[in-house]
């Protein structure tokens, strides 16, 4: 499993709002220059992050974004979900994925199967918070 830019991008991003959460909402133009990202990249994650409620938004003058909850009630696997879609390391087991005619009979099924629960609980398992204070 691979988390690409986009995941990891919307992870800073959040610190970011996270760190600037006292400030009202942070313009996008800010959060560009701190983090040193295209700004018509992070409109696209900032989109994915606002239509899943993870963020506020507010267009025009005195607008940005900010976080809806304290950065203790979000968690690295779900804004990876957002961004990245399931975390499943193979294909049948990602959600809504056909059931593999081989299931009953694989004996490696069992393996994948600990590792995604493994992923999803450690990505659950460390908050916004915890990557502020690292």
């Amino acid at each position: 499993m691979k988390i690409s830019t986009r995941g990891r991008y919307a992870l800073r991003v959040m610190v970011d709002l996270a760190e600037h959460s006292g400030n009202g909402y942070v313009p996008l133009k800010e959060i560009v220059e701190r983090q040193e990202v295209s700004q018509k990249y992070l409109e696209g994650i900032m989109t994915d992050l606002s239509k899943a409620g993870l963020v506020a938004a507010v267009h025009g003058k005195g607008g940005g974004y900010k976080l809806l909850r304290p950065s203790e009630d979000y968690s690295v696997g779900e804004i990876l979900r957002v961004t990245e879609g399931d975390l499943a390391p193979i294909s049948c087991l990602s959600s809504g994925a056909e059931k593999c005619n081989r299931a009953e009979n694989c004996k490696t099924l069992p393996m994948w199967k600990k590792l995604y629960e493994m992923l999803n609980g450690f990505f659950d398992g460390i908050s916004l918070k915890d990557l502020m204070q690292n």
